[in-house]
């Protein structure tokens, strides 16, 4: 919400905590099918988007979530060549995998297209990939097109959703995830955001248990810093098809990063002493 100050806050009473940022103008609000979509200038941050209110990105921090979406999985797998990406309607995930030269295709499905129209206006450098040939854009039902998707036909599956709340609510459990083991080709590999691995331990927990009851060998979390996500500390699970084993990369990548290295790929996998299971 904005208030009278001029400051647009996202709070939490069930966390116990809130973000705001100073902001100078609304710049755009409109109600899609699917959800509010509202974006801001502010003073600090650059444009901000938020959806119902609540923070989907700014200009100033978005690579972080979107570089650590994106190459830690393509790292690990190390050949995928097929992807597709359920959600990420901003399209900044999808500018980050066609990075990869080794990409031959991306899926790229979000159900609310107006998020995409958006970005495009107001977040044009999230979207200059977009017309990429080997990106294809569908404005349809994720869950859906998963489950009617052939079987073991892609590499590589990034969950860009919001929350687990309203349209995404059904991204985050074992149906699902038993569909995605089921598209996914042998060795491959399937990453979804995992909230803050300070105050939602428990999603994260009750996350990897479904993944695995649907069929996923082993789950991996990797961890990053996000300051206008709640804690400003976030997380995404990475879910193995099978035992294959990882791979860590051992140099940078030859394109453009402002977070994502070598070094950082190895720490991101590193668990807080907290999150470790008892021995």
């Amino acid at each position: 919400m904005v208030s009278d100050g001029d400051w647009y806050t996202e709070s939490s009473d069930a966390l116990g905590l809130g973000f705001s940022l100073k902001i100078r103008d609304k710049l755009h609000e409109e109600t899609s099918s699917f959800q509010t979509i509202a974006v801001y200038d502010t003073e600090t941050f650059g444009r901000l988007m938020t959806i119902d209110g609540l923070v989907m990105l700014t200009d100033r921090d978005n690579f972080l979530y979107h570089e650590m979406m994106t190459h830690p999985g393509l790292a690990a797998h190390g050949a995928a060549t097929r992807v597709v990406i359920i959600g990420g309607g901003d399209c900044g995930t999808l500018r980050e995998v066609l990075k990869h030269d080794t990409v031959a295709s991306v899926m790229q499905i979000d159900i609310d297209e107006r998020v995409t129209r958006v970005a495009e206006q107001y977040f044009p450098r999230l979207t200059e990939a977009n017309d990429d040939p080997r990106a294809t854009l569908a404005f349809i039902d994720g869950i859906e097109w998963m489950r009617n998707a052939p079987t073991d036909s892609v590499d590589l599956i990034i969950i860009d959703s919001t929350d687990p709340i309203g349209p995404a609510e059904g991204l985050f459990n074992e149906a699902f995830y038993r569909e995605c083991h089921r598209v996914l080709d042998t060795g491959g590999l399937m990453v979804q955001q995992s909230e803050s691995p300070l105050v939602h331990q428990r999603l994260i927990a009750d996350m990897s248990a479904a993944m695995q009851r649907a069929g996923f060998a082993a789950t991996d979390l990797l961890s990053f810093p996000q300051p206008c996500y709640p804690t400003g500390w976030w997380s995404a699970t990475l879910a193995r098809a099978d035992t294959r084993k990882l791979y860590t990369p051992t140099a940078d990548p030859r394109f453009e990063t402002f977070y994502y290295t070598a070094a950082i790929h190895r720490g991101a996998f590193a668990l807080p002493a907290f999150m470790k299971p008892p021995q």
